[in-house]
């Protein structure tokens, strides 16, 4: 009686175990699910924006902005020597 009583009380831990097991099998593969639909939107996110900066970085949006548009164009233009060295001794 002792024998079967003690499998018995067995073979129902090991059922809980595996119910336990499986159901953590379970929670990771939804969130792993979850992370994937997020991951891809993010991807999708990514590849909007990228699309917006090209479109603002745009030579003919730049063109015709209204900040460059009212910008004074310079009419005395100077420009340096071109030196070798940027500091130079006054010894020579």
């Amino acid at each position: 009686m002792l024998l079967m009583v003690s499998i018995g009380s067995l073979i129902l831990l090991l059922a809980l175990l595996i119910l336990f097991h499986q159901n953590a099998n379970a929670t990771k593969g939804y969130q792993l699910r979850t992370l994937e639909r997020e991951r891809s939107r993010l991807l999708l996110d990514e590849e909007v924006l990228k699309m917006q900066i090209a479109e603002a970085q745009a030579l003919e949006h730049l063109e015709n902005d209204n900040i460059i548009q009212s910008m004074i164009p310079n009419k005395k233009t100077q420009y340096t020597r071109d030196d070798s060295t940027v500091a130079t001794i006054g010894w020579e």
